[in-house]
């Protein structure tokens, strides 16, 4: 057997991240540029009020206090998106609105609290600074600045930055495709009827959902069934389609184990032993002239949540070019359980608050890969080293989240609230 480190080493090393493309900065969301990106204008583009008030000549207010307000009349008003060419004369002010370009010859803003806000013949109650109230064109960013270093994830912020900048398109890796595919004659859709021998298919449904949640995109999911020809068509399909694609079930070593016998020898395929409690079996590859990731996890549903969440998850990261991070943290264990003997073992644990406000787990269900209850509950994977054989009343763990740390701390704080009412 390897370790688990070992596998993901070899898995990484064969991640390339997915070609680039050029989109448009609104379809970009989550992607993530493969260049430095420049600003296109200055921001902002002019000069422009930051309050609502009275474009002023400076000179015109020497000595204007509020015990000695000067009057001067309004030549006009000036709203945000005027497009007219204005000019502030000697002895006169422009009304102008929050956002609204600075006429010409105006060297600050008054804000309107500084007067008595009348519309025509207005009481100006101070000596501004110079340029007060105004933002000057480029003060935030010049044409030419750097805007977005390559290898940014680009969220809403970053949308917005892009666009006031003038960038319309911009080029990133490319949007991670993934196809599922589940695996056995057992298998039944969800809403179809169940038939002796039978069960529903969780996995596909499952791994679609873990797909999304790492920011990938799904294009199939479907059922292999046990048959050579079938099974082969199918997944040769997909490789022409996707960018990454799961298997589930058929990695084992029993008869009709299908997806092993159909892979083996193919790209750089290589079916291996796990040193870890649950998932042992695995099997990766680089497959096609498209030169896809190929997973095949095994079909027990805790194994392959586990099996997604250590080896699949970063290696969709890698594919996307981005980098993860925050979802380990640290708890303290509640009650003790067993770990298997020289494997890394990972538990399904509920995550709580021990009286210090640390992360206090317990298990989540019993310990058998092939129990599902139990993941609806699950908060996180409570990970023991392979030297361990059991997990003590009060050891440390490290956590693997299963949840975003948010909505933990967001649940945990709901029950503590619960509890002061009910106390």
């Amino acid at each position: 057997m390897i370790t688990v480190d070992e596998h993901l080493d070899s898995v990484l090393a064969q991640i390339e991240p997915v070609a680039p493309v050029t989109l448009p900065v609104r379809r970009a969301q989550g992607l993530v540029t493969t260049t430095d990106v420049h600003s296109r204008t200055d921001l902002p583009r002019f000069d422009n009020s930051s309050m609502d008030g009275y474009a002023v000549r400076r000179a015109d207010l020497d000595g204007a206090s509020p015990e000695s307000p000067v009057v001067l009349p309004v030549a006009g008003d000036i709203a945000a998106g005027d497009q007219e060419a204005h000019e502030l004369a000697p002895g006169q002010v422009w009304r102008i609105m929050t956002g609204a370009p600075v006429p010409a010859g105006a060297d600050a803003v008054v804000r309107v609290e500084d007067t008595d806000a009348h519309p025509h013949e207005p009481q100006l109650r101070v000596h501004p600074d110079e340029g007060a109230n105004i933002r000057r064109a480029g003060e935030d960013v010049r044409e030419g600045d750097l805007v977005l270093e390559a290898g940014s994830r680009i969220g809403a912020g970053e949308i917005a930055a892009l666009l006031s900048a003038g960038v319309n398109e911009v080029e990133v890796v490319g949007p991670v495709r993934v196809a599922i595919l589940s695996t056995g004659d057992e298998l039944v859709r969800p809403g179809e009827e169940v038939g002796p021998g039978q069960i529903i298919d969780s996995n596909g449904p499952m791994l679609e959902a873990l797909v999304r949640d790492a920011g990938a995109y799904v294009v199939h999911v479907g059922h292999l069934p046990d048959d050579e020809s079938a099974t082969k068509k199918q997944l040769h399909r997909q490789l022409e389609h996707a960018d990454l694609v799961i298997t589930t079930g058929g990695v084992s070593k029993g008869e009709f184990d299908i997806v092993k016998k159909v892979l083996t020898g193919q790209g750089s395929m290589e079916f291996v032993e796990v040193a870890m409690q649950p998932g042992k079996p695995q099997g990766f590859g680089v497959l096609g002239r498209q030169e896809v990731p190929v997973f095949t996890l095994p079909g027990n549903p805790v194994s392959t949540l586990v099996s997604f969440e250590v080896f699949v998850r970063p290696a969709i990261q890698r594919r996307a070019g981005r980098r993860e991070g925050g979802r380990l943290a640290r708890g303290l264990a509640t009650t003790g359980w067993r770990s298997s003997a020289e494997r890394q073992t990972y538990t399904r644990v509920r995550v709580d608050r021990d009286p210090t406000g640390a992360y206090a787990v317990s298990p989540a269900g019993g310990p058998g890969s092939h129990l599902v209850g139990p993941l609806a509950v699950a908060d996180a994977l409570a990970i023991s080293g392979a030297d361990a054989t059991e997990v003590a009343a009060g050891s440390e763990v490290e956590l693997l989240l299963l949840r975003p740390q948010a909505e933990i701390d967001a649940r945990l704080h709901a029950e503590d609230d619960d509890h002061d009412e009910d106390g």
